[in-house]
């Protein structure tokens, strides 16, 4: 392998990695019963529609055949991806359903 074809494996493998953690994401929004792309706007207002959620989307699973995520594991990799403005709507929604809990 030449040093192109690194590089262009390298950005497969990152490209790859992004579209797993965007479907962590929607996965488990669809497992809470929110929409991930009311969640995507909230974090980044603006912004044209995401065709990576959009593809994402097409690959969920109804909730009732979804292994449970948990949440750590969808903030952690929103923050490995550098995704802070979303970590941190994710955030929100966890501390307001665990709020709803204890009320």
């Amino acid at each position: 392998m030449d040093k192109q074809d690194i590089e262009q494996q390298v950005i497969a493998n990152f490209q790859q990695d992004e579209k797993m953690m965007i479907l962590v994401y929607a996965q488990w929004c669809i497992n809470r019963d929110r929409d991930p792309e009311t969640l995507y706007e909230r974090a980044y207002p603006g912004q044209l529609a995401n065709q990576a959620l959009q593809d994402a989307l097409e690959l969920t699973v109804p909730k009732q055949e979804s292994e449970t995520i948990a949440d750590a594991t969808v903030l952690n990799i929103l923050q490995l991806f550098e995704n802070d403005d979303l970590a941190f709507v994710v955030q929100e929604v966890i501390d307001a359903d665990k709020q709803k809990r204890t009320d």
